[in-house]
């Protein structure tokens, strides 16, 4: 663990310039789901009771370095009011005049908001001058924006090479949670990798072999490896010109000495909607004119049975079309035999990503897994075994 946290510093009487992720929906001027600013509350929480003077950098969308009104960050004033229950000022600015004499004015037990660091072109550039005046408002960094932690900003990385800097409680949950699951984990570790396309996820299942003892591979990636076995996929979404592709994993997998699973029986329909008329069938017999949309009863049973004798599990993906029933099935019946295995104390559980969430949110079963991350990108970079630039400065 390279990198410090809020217990490692002195914050009395500083002003703490914390980078957040606080990009959230907002509707009307309201903001409709709290979820990333109620991820922050122990952090501003924790610098407020240690005398500090939390100074919020954050983004919000996509402005490139322009100022864009319905980008602003002030509208998130009353919903961060609520969430952390002290006054929060605004500054027009995360730089300059207006800005410097916001965060000299803070009073202790308050929290400043500066606007949208994407209103300047040179975040998104790592520009160090934007760094550099950014800095001018604080006396210790500390990020807290693990979501963003793969993309080199200014308010990412070269703001964290200017200022004593540590990882927010967030993060260093997030940080932790990662170690726990790939860094040096409890043995046997199962990797369960589902969704679309394998193009999206090479990368991905190339570091994972190498360092989980089983692999289940679901969605429409699965079919694009049994393609590659010689298995016809009728009509199912299949990129068959991964098929080499796909054979090149299968051996990795095999000198590696991890098993990856495949389903061995399927659910196929002739059309994708809800409710469409469907069966099971052994994965080698779908139909010419059908697709495969889930893994049936047998796979799932499988992965069952290896989630009992496993210790840790990294998530990301669906094992099927979860969208929409009864092709959620595969999924929401293996997330709740980990979220169980979980609340037991038998299994580390880690998940991230957009669909993940929504599909173990869907299932009931996210509250009882060890963690969840909502940080697509960055999760799946440090999966991928990638250096995140934003954790990287910390050190």
């Amino acid at each position: 663990m390279g990198w410090k946290t809020l217990d490692d510093m002195d914050l009395a009487g500083k002003r703490v310039l914390t980078r957040v992720d606080i990009n959230v929906p907002v509707e009307d001027g309201r903001v409709t789901d709290t979820t990333r600013i109620d991820r922050i509350v122990p952090t501003i929480k924790d610098i407020l009771a240690k005398g500090g003077r939390p100074v919020l950098l954050a983004h919000f969308g996509r402005p490139k370095g322009e100022r864009v009104p319905s980008m602003s960050l002030q509208p998130l004033v009353p919903a961060l009011e609520a969430a952390f229950g002290v006054p929060v000022m605004f500054a027009a600015d995360c730089t300059g005049p207006a800005a410097e004499a916001a965060a000299a004015a803070l009073p202790e037990g308050q929290v400043l908001l500066l606007e949208n660091t994407r209103y300047h072109a040179g975040e998104t550039k790592n520009d160090p001058e934007l760094a550099a005046g950014m800095a001018k408002l604080g006396d210790i960094y500390c990020n807290d924006a693990f979501s963003a932690a793969h993309r080199a900003h200014s308010s990412t990385e070269a703001l964290a090479r200017l200022l004593p800097a540590c990882a927010g409680r967030l993060m260093e949950a997030e940080l932790k949670a990662l170690e726990a699951a790939l860094g040096d984990p409890v043995r046997p570790v199962v990797a369960v990798v589902g969704g679309a396309k394998v193009s999206t996820k090479l990368d991905l299942l190339g570091n994972l072999v190498a360092k989980v003892d089983h692999l289940v591979i679901g969605g429409g990636m699965a079919n694009t490896f049994l393609y590659a076995q010689g298995t016809p996929v009728g009509k199912s979404l299949c990129e068959t010109d991964l098929a080499d592709t796909a054979r090149e994993i299968l051996q990795k997998a095999q000198a590696a000495g991890c098993e990856i699973v495949l389903p061995s029986d399927v659910v196929v329909a002739r059309e994708f909607k809800a409710g469409a008329a469907n069966e099971t069938v052994p994965a080698t017999a779908c139909p010419e004119d059908a697709m495969i949309l889930d893994a049936g009863p047998e796979a799932v049973a499988r992965i069952a049975s290896i989630l009992e004798g496993a210790k840790t599990l990294i998530w990301n993906g669906p094992l099927g079309a979860f969208e929409i029933a009864p092709f959620d099935a595969a999924t929401n019946a293996a997330a709740r035999k980990a979220a169980e295995l979980s609340k037991a104390g038998k299994l580390i559980s880690v998940a991230g990503g957009g669909d993940t969430v929504a599909a173990l949110n869907k299932a009931g079963a996210a509250e009882d897994f060890t963690y969840i991350s909502t940080a697509g990108g960055a999760f799946l970079e440090w999966m991928e075994g990638k250096a995140l630039p934003g954790v990287a400065a910390l050190g």
